[in-house]
């Protein structure tokens, strides 16, 4: 990914006018088709699940880690697609092409993350309105405002209730295939999700109250998760994930936590390594501090969710057991 998110952030945000008006033009000479099919899709999925027929919710999402867990969750009676998936993509500063608004236009069902990280989908939407449609906008399900973290595939509770929100859309948008929806989460949640689940309960278990630092905000709920305690500056950690300027002050504080070995285990992103987050890991190695590493999107690219998960947690499992002896 890229090395200084800020100067790639600042080029998204000004070019998405741009972006989005060619694909608002492509959706308004699309809309009129792309509504009636989805109407017809939807009433079609409602009316013929009863008769077996092969009719399928069309789900978007924005981001493949909800992507992931919205194919899973819809099993056969579902096609995903996901807008990003190459892991080398920044999604803060994505630029959205003709494609994507097409994508959105034509799908039943659209998932995005909200709280500022992806707001060219909202641009799609409002390009396209349309009464059939349905959008979950985790943010707000989550009840999160502008500046709060984004992050949220991160936390265990909000990843189990956007689960829980997705299979209730799904029974909405095909109510006749309501009792497979249930048996795809029920499972999901208890089968598919059991490694991760047992993996954050024995990191909380073990490790809880153990001090570590991170390079950005996106391992905060991960800390919140596994009882860790994040001694990085929020401040620091925002500033870094949003490309804007660093304190001094905090950049003091973390050389500090790190040469005093208050910190036990750095976590970093590797998808944004800035030149503060390559000092900062490197002074951590010096200093015999195990460093485990993260991803912002599933790595590689089409990894399951919950494979990709875990992986992170194993590695961060072995940090803490190198650090603690535990």
């Amino acid at each position: 990914m890229l090395n200084t998110r800020s100067s790639s952030l600042f080029r998204g945000r000004t070019r998405l006018i741009a972006a989005t008006a060619a694909g608002a033009a492509l959706l308004t000479a699309a809309a009129g088709c792309s509504t009636a099919s989805e109407k017809s899709a939807t009433s079609t999925a409602g009316a013929t699940g009863t008769t077996g027929s092969s009719t399928k919710i069309a789900v978007v999402a924005a981001e493949d880690f909800w992507g992931s867990i919205a194919k899973q969750l819809g099993g056969d009676h579902v096609t995903e697609t996901s807008v990003i998936t190459n892991p080398d993509t920044d999604p803060h500063a994505y630029e959205p092409t003709a494609a994507d608004g097409r994508a959105v236009a034509s799908a039943q069902y659209v998932i995005n993350n909200g709280v500022g990280y992806d707001a060219w989908t909202e641009t799609f939407i409002a390009s396209n309105p349309n009464p059939s449609r349905t959008v979950l906008t985790v943010g707000d399900l989550l009840g999160l405002k502008d500046g709060d973290n984004p992050h949220q595939w991160y936390s265990h509770d909000s990843v189990y209730k956007v689960i829980d929100q997705i299979t209730a859309d799904y029974k909405k948008l095909d109510p006749a295939d309501a009792a497979y929806f249930d048996a795809q989460k029920q499972n999901f949640e208890t089968t598919t999700l059991a490694k991760y689940n047992q993996l954050e309960a024995d990191i909380r278990a073990k490790y809880a109250g153990t001090p570590i630092g991170a390079s950005e905000s996106i391992v905060s709920p991960l800390a919140d998760s596994t009882g860790l305690k994040m001694l990085t500056p929020y401040s620091f950690l925002k500033a870094i994930s949003e490309g804007t300027d660093v304190s001094a002050a905090d950049k003091t504080t973390i050389d500090q936590q790190i040469s005093g070995k208050q910190i036990k285990v750095y976590v970093y992103n590797s998808q944004n390594s800035t030149p503060d987050i390559a000092t900062q890991v490197e002074a951590a190695k010096k200093a015999g501090i195990p460093v485990a590493t993260v991803t912002e999107t599933l790595t590689p690219a089409g990894t399951p969710f919950q494979d990709w998960q875990s992986a992170q947690l194993q590695s961060l499992e072995s940090a803490l057991a190198q650090a603690t002896g535990k």
